[in-house]
């Protein structure tokens, strides 16, 4: 097999990190019994992270960046897969301690790869990706803990983002009033128009520093922590979720226990990348099915190959970024 392109990142107490394109072959990847061929990938706020040293996300170099996938099996050591079956993977170690999805040719872990759910595309699962795992998982998660649509609006930090948008859009369309809060009120017409009832400015947002608040929503998808994250608990209402998936505004944040001993409300961590293979088929199901975003190709902002990775990384640590990224794998 011909020798590909990757996006790579080493690390060492010499030279530091560095990351960028590399000529590498399949005998260079991670070993395991399931061999893709990439066809789309995407950029998450952990990939940018990864990509450009402010965070160690891997745990060992070096490694191909990107923790989505999604392509074609080529060879499979694994009774449940076969050559030329559509297949996608997220979170699952891609990038932290496997080869991810940076590169034309990968090998994900067969327990945490999905068989491409009928009513999806290749293209479109990775529009979704980890964003939309995650986004649709918290959903899940809040519904198996007896959320309803009579419980009131579900608030969502971060509404501009990868995650906040596809929420937006898989929210609504399960039934839900979508109230979306960002700092980014130019795009509050674009937020509307994918299902928010209502936009709130970040900055806008008082909080009385009380243990308990006027309740204002049913729920909360917090993709920020720190104060956002403390301010909105006291103005949950009795049984209300909070589906606690980033970190982007700290990973602290102070409160009091009377949200919880006296409104029992629920705060729920989402760990994307660790779910079981059972749990990541039936998020996937729902994805391509009854909660499949209406407007995909709305909320893809632009379409880039490896070589722009760099470039895209900056602007998104930068506050740069708006809704989601495809990378685009054949092309390499």
């Amino acid at each position: 097999m011909e020798r590909f392109n990757a996006f790579r990142i080493h690390h060492n107490t010499v030279s530091g990190h560095h990351a960028g394109m590399e000529s590498i072959d399949v005998d260079t990847l991670t070993p395991g019994n399931l061999l893709v061929k990439v066809a789309y990938s995407s950029v998450n706020y952990k990939d940018a992270l990864a990509g450009t040293g402010k965070a160690r996300i891997l745990r060992h170099y070096p490694l191909n960046g990107g923790i989505d996938l999604a392509g074609h099996v080529v060879a499979s050591r694994e009774a449940t897969f076969k050559e030329g079956d559509a297949v996608l993977c997220t979170g699952s170690g891609l990038s932290e301690t496997r080869d991810g999805g940076y590169a034309c040719y990968a090998r994900p872990d067969p327990h945490s790869t999905i068989p491409l759910p009928t009513g999806l595309s290749l293209r479109e699962s990775m529009i979704l990706g980890t964003a939309g795992f995650t986004a649709a998982l918290s959903l899940l998660h809040m519904q198996n803990n007896r959320q309803t649509p009579t419980s009131g609006p579900i608030a969502i930090t971060g509404a501009s983002g990868g995650v906040g948008q596809l929420a937006i859009d898989i929210y609504s369309r399960a039934g839900y009033e979508v109230h979306a809060i960002s700092a980014k009120t130019e795009h509050f017409e674009r937020l509307r128009s994918l299902g928010a009832t209502q936009c709130i400015d970040r900055h806008a947002l008082a909080f009385r520093d009380k243990p308990l608040d006027t309740v204002r929503f049913g729920a909360v998808l917090d993709n920020l922590g720190g104060a956002m994250l403390a301010g909105l608990l006291p103005q949950v209402t009795a049984g209300g979720n909070v589906a606690l998936c980033g970190n982007t505004a700290g990973m602290h944040f102070k409160t009091t226990v009377m949200p919880f001993i006296i409104r029992g409300v629920n705060l729920l961590g989402i760990a994307s990348a660790h779910a079981t293979h059972e749990l990541r088929e039936a998020v996937w199901q729902y994805l391509a099915g009854p909660w499949k975003p209406r407007h995909l190709e709305r909320i893809l902002s632009e379409e880039i190959t490896v070589k722009d990775l760099p470039n895209k990384f900056n602007r998104m640590l930068a506050g740069q970024s708006f809704g989601r990224t495809l990378v685009h794998l054949e092309s390499a």
